[in-house]
């Protein structure tokens, strides 16, 4: 990089993304302006990583002239990552933290012609933990979700791990119950898990099923705090449990999540879905891809997803490994697994 100190305050009316023609019309260049010494230090990454990562994904060449950043490459190249580069300034000034996962996911953005929402995803938080921190969606996949959630009787989330599915359901749960739409909380999961056999593990099925049911406590502290927690399990508004005590069971008034559904058989499905009353909202989630039932039994989630498609008050949302909120390194995994799924058609048994 040059002049990567050389830094001055930028005049008033810049703009974020200056249009230039060097001579020839071989080379086009773009400029966009920097307010200060830690913005670009945050912007770079450390040892250049993201800016590294944003010549690599775009095939323009990032340098610094006094208080400006120059982007230099072909016409649309130089112009998606001066597109990118300035959202993501503008996702700093906000407040937020950027890092690979993020840059990356801002490129494939703008890449689809939508680079207006890279910082329209800042815009809405959807709930605060117990320590005050703010969730927001992190992709357009979790807005879509979220938005499903707020609006619908009924979702269906369905995609790979590390996509939100549940920790964004559990906020709306909670948050729910703050504003006092529905009376009490109820998480479930079926009790099948991979490679596991239960009846070898000591204890009742309650006590065989906790430790899979850890992801949605873990959830409810994050929002709750323990000792609210406690206090609302022991008064009965929050209650994680087996799939199999929803049996014979009216749920009026709460919000029920049914998590690892794609493990549920049709006939457990269809016996959940029948079990709410009025007042409640149900969200199920699950990964079709993860599927832990014996080969002879289908999956009560992909099931579901083809009877249910165009019911009325029921949203499907379908989440991608864009969506993975992870380690970068799990979206190539998942990638790969997705594509592997489709190709021997093991998806979806």
């Amino acid at each position: 990089m040059e002049n990567r100190t050389d830094l001055r305050q930028p005049e008033e009316n810049g703009t974020s993304a200056e249009k230039q023609q060097m001579a020839g019309g071989q080379t086009a260049v773009r400029v966009v302006p920097v307010e200060s010494m830690d913005e670009m230090i945050r912007l770079f990454g450390v040892f250049d990583e993201n800016l590294k990562i944003i010549e690599d994904e775009t095939g323009a060449h990032i340098r610094t002239e006094g208080d400006c950043i120059h982007i230099e490459g072909e016409d649309a190249s130089a112009e998606l990552a001066a597109v990118v580069t300035d959202k993501l300034l503008m996702t700093l000034r906000r407040g937020e933290a950027i890092d690979r996962s993020r840059i990356r996911y801002a490129i494939d953005l703008a890449k689809e012609g939508n680079a207006e929402l890279i910082t329209e995803l800042l815009d809405d938080v959807v709930a605060f933990t117990n320590k005050g921190r703010r969730i927001k969606c992190k992709t357009l996949g979790q807005k879509k979700y979220v938005s499903a959630l707020k609006r619908h009787t009924v979702v269906f989330g369905v995609g790979p791990a590390g996509t939100g599915k549940t920790y964004l359901a559990v906020a709306m749960a909670v948050l729910a119950y703050k504003n006092k739409e529905v009376e009490k909380i109820i998480l479930t999961r079926p009790a099948v898990e991979a490679g596991e056999k239960l009846g070898f593990l000591p204890g009742d099925l309650q006590n065989k099923v906790d430790p899979y049911l850890r992801p949605l406590y873990d959830a409810l502290y994050d929002f709750l705090g323990a000792e609210s927690f406690k206090n609302l399990s022991e008064r009965g508004v929050i209650e994680v449990a087996p799939l199999a005590y929803m049996r014979g069971r009216t749920l009026s008034d709460a919000y029920i999540i049914l998590d690892e559904a794609q493990n549920c058989t049709v006939e457990q499905m269809k016996m959940f879905l029948t079990r709410f009353g009025e007042g409640s909202r149900v969200v199920v989630t699950g990964d079709i891809t993860q599927i832990d039932l014996p080969h002879e039994r289908k999956s009560g989630l992909v099931h579901a997803l083809d009877v249910l498609k165009g019911v009325e008050g029921i949203a499907q949302i379908y989440l991608t490994h864009k969506d993975v909120v992870r380690h970068e390194m799990v979206q190539r995994i998942i990638s790969a697994y997705d594509r592997a799924y489709r190709k021997d058609g093991s998806i979806g048994r």
